[in-house]
C-alpha cells in the first residue's frame, strides 16, 4: 500500500498534461510532448477496426489534482486539433526527440550505467552518481517529467543506493516502475535488470543477433 506522501505526491503531479505542453513561447513544447508524427499514426490506427489497439500506449489524462493551468489546457487543447492532421506519414530520422524519445534514452543510460557500476565503488565514484541522480530533476529537459522526479526522489532518496551496484540498479528500476505505474505501462520485473541492461537473455538471442 502507498504511503499517505506517496499518495499526496500521485495526487499532485498529473500523469501527462492535458493536450501539448506549451512553452515559454506559447508555442508547443518538442521534448515535452509526444511527436506529432507518433500522434498522427496512433490516431490513425484508432481509425482502423482492423488494426490492433495501439492507441491504447497513448499517456492517460491527468487527475483532477493537476496543478497546471486552465489556460495553458486550453491553449494545448487548441493545439491538439491540428497535429495528427499535418502531420507527414514518416517522422524524418534527424528530428529532435520528443518526451517518448527523451524518456527512453536516459532511462536507458542510467539502467546500463548502474548495470556496470561497481560492486564497491570508490567514494569518488559513490560522489559522482550520486551527484548524477540528483541533479535530474534540476536538468531534466521536460518540466513536468522532472517534477514528478523531483517529489519521487524526495519519497525514495538515492543517498544510500550508491553504495554498491545492485542497490542502485534495484533503486532505479523501482523508480522507473513508479513512471511505468503512473503511465500505465506495464510493471518490470526488478529481479532482471542485469539481462535487460548488462548480460542480455540466457538463450543467448542477444549475442546471436550481434554476431
Amino acid at each position: 500500500m502507498p504511503s499517505a506522501s506517496e499518495e499526496k505526491s500521485s495526487a499532485s503531479v498529473p500523469k501527462h498534461p492535458p493536450g501539448p505542453v506549451l512553452g515559454p513561447d506559447g508555442k508547443p513544447c518538442k521534448i515535452c510532448n509526444v511527436s506529432s508524427f507518433k500522434l498522427a499514426a496512433r490516431s490513425q490506427t484508432k481509425k482502423d477496426p482492423s488494426s490492433s489497439k495501439a492507441g491504447s500506449s497513448e499517456l492517460p489524462a491527468p487527475s483532477s489534482g493537476s496543478s497546471y493551468s486552465s489556460t495553458a489546457a486550453a491553449s494545448g487543447a487548441a493545439v491538439a486539433g491540428t497535429i495528427a492532421a499535418t502531420a507527414p506519414a514518416t517522422q524524418p530520422a534527424d528530428c529532435p526527440p520528443d518526451v517518448e524519445d527523451l524518456g527512453r534514452a536516459t532511462w536507458t543510460f542510467l539502467h546500463t550505467t548502474a548495470a556496470y557500476y561497481p560492486e564497491k565503488p570508490t567514494p569518488t565514484q559513490r560522489s559522482s552518481m550520486l551527484g548524477l541522480l540528483k541533479a535530474l530533476p534540476n536538468l531534466y529537459p521536460c518540466g513536468w517529467c522532472a517534477s514528478h522526479l523531483k517529489e519521487n526522489m524526495a519519497i525514495h532518496p538515492p543517498d544510500k543506493v550508491v553504495d554498491d551496484r545492485l542497490s542502485l540498479s534495484k533503486w532505479l528500476c523501482e523508480r522507473h516502475n513508479d513512471v511505468n505505474e503512473r503511465l500505465g505501462k506495464p510493471i518490470f520485473d526488478c529481479s532482471k535488470t542485469d539481462e535487460r541492461w548488462k548480460d542480455g537473455p540466457k538463450d543467448g538471442s542477444c549475442d546471436q543477433a550481434r554476431l
